[in-house]
């Protein structure tokens, strides 16, 4: 409810339209964008308020509980951020990260804090645990 006042879900929905990827309902509240097709972002899934777009099906999305969990927590993530600012946020964390990980021989998602906040394993990404001193 509340990131459709802030107007990300809106976003989201408008984004899923224009890619004409197929929606659906899937858990929590959420949308599911399935057959997500254009290049960018390079993820496997990656969420606009409460939409959820996956390159595979709805089906397959919420079988791997740990990424729609992971997911979910980003829907969180928009609403604590008030919507449309969680954007710049998580870019700016997405850069610092990079950051940190020219140095430290890590993953910028590693270091991301909003990735950190979802869960990493359960986005499917792997902490490094080899981290230059």
């Amino acid at each position: 409810m509340l990131n459709t006042l802030n107007l990300s879900t809106p976003l989201g929905l408008a984004l899923a339209l224009a890619a004409r990827t197929p929606l659906r309902r899937g858990p929590g509240g959420l949308f599911i964008a399935e057959r997500y097709r254009p290049g960018l972002p390079v993820a496997g899934a990656f969420t606009v308020g409460n939409v959820v777009f996956t390159r595979g099906s709805a089906t397959d999305l919420v079988g791997r509980r740990g990424l729609c969990a992971h997911e979910a927590r980003h829907a969180t993530q928009y609403t604590v951020c008030l919507g449309l600012p969680f954007l710049p946020l998580y870019f700016a964390g997405q850069l610092a990260g990079a950051v940190v990980a020219l140095v430290c021989r890590g993953d910028a998602a590693s270091f991301n804090p909003f990735e950190r906040l979802a869960g990493l394993e359960d986005g499917g990404y792997r902490p490094r645990k080899d981290l230059r001193p």
